[in-house]
C-alpha cells in the first residue's frame, strides 16, 4: 500500500519517524540532564552546611577550652588582687569568651540563612526539619549562655562557671548532631538515587533501543522508496548518455519516481527513433555526396582519358589507312611490303588494347553498387590508381614513386578506398611543380595497415592544417576543386574505423598525409565503435 503512495506522503511518513526518533532522544536527554541538574543543585546546597557545622563545633570547643583556662586561673588564686574586682588575666579570658560567643552567633545566623535557602523538592535530602529542631535547641542553649555571660560577676562565681560549662557541653553535643542529620540523609539518599538512576538507565536504554528501531525502519524505507529508484534512474541516465538508447528502466512503484522513469523511457524511445532517422538520412546523404564526388572525379578522369585516347586512336587510323593502301596494291600484285603490313597490324592491336585498358580502368573506378566490404589488397589498389592517373597529361613530368615490401590486405570497400587514394594522390600531384615527387608508402603494423602520401610541393600553414578536413575548404593552386575531397576521405576512413592525419612543416616544405586502416573485420568494427564514441563525446 505504501509503495504506491505519492512521494510526498512517503516523505511525510519518513519525516514523522525521524521526528519521533529525535523527540525520544531529546526527551530522554533533557529529562536526565534536568534530573542531574536538580541533584547537583540539592547536593551542592546541602554540602555547604558541613563547613558551617564543623566551624560551629570548633567555636564551641574553643568556648569549652576558655572555660577550662578560667577554671585553672581561679584554682591558682588571686594574690594581691582587689577582692571586688577580677584580675586582668581573668578579664582577658572573659573578653575572649565574649568574642567567641559573638563568632558563634554569627555562625548560627549563617547556618539559619543556609537552611532558609533550601526548598522542599520531594527528596529526603532537601528535608531540613531535623536541622531546624537542632538549630532551635542550639539557639536556646546559646541564649542561656549569653544570659549568664551578661552578668558581670560570672567569672568570680563558681556556680555560674559550672552552669556555663554545662551549657557549653550541651551546646557542643547539639553542634555535633547537625552534620549527623545530613550524613544520615546522604546515606538514605544514596539508596534512593541508586534506584532512580537505575530506572533512568533502563529508560534511556529502552528509549535508545526504540529510537534505533525507528531509525532503522526510517533507513529501510528511505532505501526502498528513494535510494533504489534514484539509483536505477541514475544508472539508466548513464546508459543513455553512453549512447545505449535501447535501455529501459522499470520501477515497481506508482509514485513520481515511476512517472519519471516512464517519461525517461519515452524520451529515450524518441531519441532512438530520431537517431535512427538521422543515421539513415546521414547515410543516404553521405552516399549521395560520395557518389557526386566520385562522378566529379570520373568527369575529371574522363577529360584526361579522352585526351589520352586521341593519340592511340590517331595511330590506329593512320595505320589502318596505310594498311588499306598497301592491301589494295598487294591485291593487284605480289608485294614485298608484307612485313610493313604486319607491323601496321601489330600497331593497331597495341593501341587498341591501350585504349581498352584506359577505358576499363575508368569504368572500374566509376562502377557503382551496394556498399560491400571485402578483403582488399591495398598494394594492388594503389598501383591501379597510379596507373590510371599516369595517363593524365596534366601530371606528365611529375614523378610518382610507390614503395611497399609485401602485400597488405585489409577489410574494406575497394571503391571507397580507391576514392580516398585518388583524392590524396591528385591533391599531392596538384601541389608539386613539374619535376616534383610524390612518394606513396605502404606498410603493415600490429593490427593496422598504414599508407603514407608525401610530396615536396607547396606545403601548408598551421591555419590550413586546422581546417583541411572541413567540407568546402580548398586551397588548390589551380583554383579548382569543391573542397569536399578530403572531407569525404575523412568520413570514409572513419567509417572503416581508421584514422587520417595531415602534417606539414610550413609553406614550401611539402606535406604528408598518413592513413591507418584496421587489418581484420573485427578490428574494423571495434575501431569504428570507438571512433563514433569519441565523436559523440
Amino acid at each position: 500500500m505504501w509503495v504506491n503512495c505519492p512521494i510526498r506522503v512517503k516523505f511525510a511518513v519518513q519525516l514523522g519517524l525521524l521526528m519521533v526518533v529525535v523527540g525520544i532522544l531529546a526527551g530522554g536527554g533533557l529529562y536526565t540532564t534536568y534530573a542531574y541538574r536538580a541533584l547537583a543543585k540539592s547536593l551542592s546546597a546541602r554540602v555547604k552546611e558541613l563547613p558551617l557545622a564543623a566551624e560551629l563545633g570548633q567555636q564551641v570547643d574553643d568556648l569549652r577550652m576558655l572555660l577550662g583556662e578560667l577554671r585553672g586561673v581561679r584554682a591558682g588564686g588571686f594574690e594581691g588582687a582587689d577582692p571586688g574586682r577580677p584580675p586582668i588575666l581573668v578579664r582577658s579570658l572573659g573578653q575572649r569568651f565574649g568574642a567567641e560567643l559573638a563568632e558563634v552567633r554569627h555562625i548560627l545566623e549563617l547556618y539559619r540563612w543556609q537552611l532558609e535557602d533550601q526548598h522542599l523538592a520531594g527528596s529526603p535530602i532537601t528535608d531540613t526539619a531535623a536541622e531546624w529542631r537542632t538549630l532551635s535547641e542550639i539557639e536556646g542553649a546559646f541564649n542561656r549562655l549569653e544570659e549568664i555571660f551578661r552578668r558581670s560577676d560570672w567569672m568570680l562565681d563558681d556556680v555560674k562557671i559550672n552552669q556555663l560549662e554545662a551549657e557549653v557541653e550541651h551546646l557542643e553535643n547539639l553542634a555535633g548532631e547537625l552534620p549527623s542529620h545530613l550524613h544520615r540523609k546522604l546515606a538514605g539518599f544514596a539508596a534512593e538515587v541508586r534506584g532512580q538512576y537505575r530506572t533512568l538507565i533502563v529508560g534511556v536504554w529502552a528509549a535508545s533501543g526504540g529510537a534505533a528501531v525507528i531509525f532503522t525502519l526510517f533507513l529501510r524505507l528511505f532505501y526502498r522508496w528513494i535510494f533504489v529508484p534514484l539509483r536505477r534512474l541514475i544508472a539508466a541516465s548513464r546508459e543513455v548518455a553512453s549512447g545505449n538508447f535501447s535501455y529501459r528502466v522499470y520501477l515497481e512503484t506508482e509514485d513520481e519516481m515511476a512517472e519519471l522513469a516512464q517519461a525517461m523511457n519515452q524520451m529515450t524511445e524518441r531519441f532512438e527513433a530520431i537517431r535512427d532517422d538521422l543515421d539513415r538520412q546521414v547515410r543516404e546523404r553521405t552516399r549521395q555526396v560520395i557518389r557526386n564526388e566520385q562522378l566529379a572525379s570520373v568527369g575529371f578522369l574522363a577529360a584526361g582519358v579522352a585526351h589520352e585516347i586521341n593519340n592511340p586512336l590517331a595511330s590506329i587510323a593512320m595505320a589502318a589507312e596505310s594498311m588499306e593502301e598497301r592491301l589494295q596494291e598487294a591485291a593487284a600484285a605480289e608485294s614485298p611490303d608484307r612485313d610493313i603490313l604486319c607491323q601496321y597490324l601489330r600497331m593497331i592491336q597495341t593501341e587498341a588494347f591501350r585504349c581498352k585498358e584506359i577505358t576499363e580502368k575508368l569504368l572500374d573506378f566509376s562502377r557503382t553498387g551496394p556498399v560491400r566490404r571485402q578483403e582488399t589488397d591495398l598494394a594492388e589498389l594503389i598501383q591501379n590508381v597510379i596507373e590510371m592517373v599516369r595517363h593524365l597529361g596534366r601530371y606528365q613530368g611529375k614523378e610518382i614513386r610507390f614503395e611497399h615490401e609485401q602485400p597488405v590486405r585489409v577489410w574494406a570497400n575497394p571503391q571507397e578506398i580507391k576514392q580516398v587514394v585518388l583524392n590524396l594522390l591528385t591533391n599531392a600531384l596538384d601541389s608539386v611543380d613539374s619535376g616534383g615527387l610524390v612518394q606513396i608508402g605502404l606498410q603493415q603494423c600490429v593490427g593496422w595497415a598504414e599508407m603514407t602520401f608525401q610530396d615536396n610541393g607547396c606545403g601548408m600553414t598551421p591555419d590550413v592544417l586546422a581546417h583541411i578536413f572541413e567540407p568546402f575548404f580548398t586551397r588548390k593552386r589551380t583554383g579548382q576543386g569543391t573542397g569536399l575531397g578530403l572531407s569525404i576521405s575523412y568520413r570514409i576512413i572513419a567509417d572503416h574505423g581508421g584514422e587520417i592525419e595531415a602534417h606539414s612543416d610550413g609553406p614550401g616544405q611539402g606535406a604528408v598525409f598518413r592513413v591507418r586502416l584496421p587489418l581484420s573485420e573485427h578490428a574494423s568494427v571495434a575501431a569504428k565503435e570507438i571512433s563514433h564514441r569519441r565523436q559523440a563525446a
